[in-house]
C-alpha cells in the first residue's frame, strides 16, 4: 500500500479519511468505544485441499514447516489487500486508513499453564508469499521459544514492577497519547493492539473457535479466532455427500469501519484462497481471478 504525503491530521501509520458519508461520520460519536461497536461473524471453512497442499510443500523439507496457521495469515493478508476498508480504524473519533497490513498474534514460550507470552506483529508487504510468511512467523516464534527477549518484552517486564498509582498514571498518559495519535513508535510497532488483524490460533491448543473481544486501546479493528480441525459431512454441488476437513473461524469486527455487506463479501475471499491454496504462494499484490 502506497504511503501518500502526510497532511495535517494524519497519523504516523495512517492517513485521516476526511470524506465519509453522514451515517459513518456519526458512528464514532454515537459509539465512541470500539467495544460499543463489536459484531461477530462465524464461518466454517473447508481446509481439506489446504491440508493436502501443506503436506505436499513440507515433503520437500526446508528450514521451517508450513502450517495451517501460516496459510490463514496469508489468506487474511490477501483479503485485506483486496478489501482495503478492512485496513481502517477509528481513533480519536476519526477514521484512518493504514499505510501497511500488519498481522498480530501471541506466542507462548512453552505449552505450559504458567509459561510467559510474547506479542508478535508481522508486516505483510506487497511481495509477501506463503513461503515468506512461514519463514517470518516460524523464525520469530523459534527465536522467542529459545528464550530470546523480543519486541515489548523488556518494556512490559519493566512496567509490571510499577506501583499501582504510577501504573494508573502511565496508562492514562498512554491512552491520551493514543487518542491524539502520538504514541511512540517503539511502543506500537510490536504491540498487537495496533495490528490490522489480531489472530489467535486456538486450534494449536485443541480449542474450538471463540469470539474474542476488541480492545478500546490501540487501533486494532479485527480479531480472528481459528478453531480446531474437525471432520464434517458436506453436500457438494453435485448433491453427493463427502467427509471434509473443516475449521471454524470466529471473527470480531468493529462495525464502524465498513458495513455488513462489505464484511460478508470479504470473508468469501478467505474461503476462496483456502479452497485454492496454490494462490497462497503468489505475491500479495498479484491479482486473482475472483469476483466476491
Amino acid at each position: 500500500m502506497e504511503k501518500t504525503n502526510k497532511r495535517w491530521g494524519d497519523r504516523r501509520d495512517a492517513r485521516w479519511i476526511r470524506e465519509v458519508d453522514g451515517l459513518h461520520a456519526i458512528f464514532p460519536h454515537l459509539m465512541p468505544k470500539r467495544t460499543d461497536a463489536e459484531v461477530y461473524i462465524n464461518i466454517r471453512l473447508d481446509v481439506t485441499d489446504t491440508l493436502a497442499y501443506i503436506d505436499q510443500k513440507n515433503q520437500g523439507g526446508g528450514e521451517y514447516r508450513t502450517t495451517l496457521f501460516h496459510c490463514f495469515l496469508m489468506a487474511i493478508a490477501k483479503t485485506i489487500y483486496l478489501r482495503p476498508n478492512l485496513n481502517r480504524y477509528i481513533s480519536g473519533r476519526r477514521y484512518y486508513q493504514r499505510h501497511r497490513i500488519t498481522l498480530g498474534f501471541v506466542a507462548k514460550r512453552r505449552f505450559e499453564d504458567h509459561s510467559e507470552e510474547t506479542l508478535i506483529v508481522a508486516e505483510a508487504p506487497e511481495n509477501w508469499t506463503l513461503a515468506a510468511a512461514t519463514k517470518r512467523v516460524a523464525g520469530t516464534v523459534h527465536k522467542v521459544r529459545e528464550g530470546t527477549s523480543y519486541g515489548l518484552d523488556n518494556t512490559l517486564n519493566f512496567l509490571k514492577h510499577m506501583p499501582r498509582p504510577i501504573m494508573m498514571f502511565i496508562m492514562w498518559c498512554f491512552r491520551t497519547l493514543d487518542f491524539f495519535g502520538k504514541m511512540p513508535k517503539a511502543l506500537t510497532e510490536d504491540d498487537t493492539n495496533y495490528a490490522t488483524v489480531l489472530l489467535t490460533n486456538l486450534g494449536s491448543i485443541k480449542c474450538p473457535s471463540i469470539y474474542h473481544h476488541l480492545n478500546n486501546y490501540g487501533t486494532n479493528s479485527i480479531i480472528a479466532a481459528i478453531g480446531t480441525i474437525h471432520k464434517a459431512e458436506v453436500i457438494g454441488e453435485d448433491g453427493a455427500k463427502r467427509i471434509r476437513d473443516m475449521v471454524d473461524l470466529g471473527v470480531t469486527i468493529d462495525e464502524r469501519i465498513a458495513d455488513g455487506f462489505y464484511f460478508a463479501r470479504s470473508l468469501k475471499i478467505v474461503q476462496y484462497m483456502l479452497a485454492h491454496p496454490a494462490l497462497l504462494d503468489r505475491p500479495l499484490k498479484e491479482e486473482i481471478d475472483f469476483v466476491c
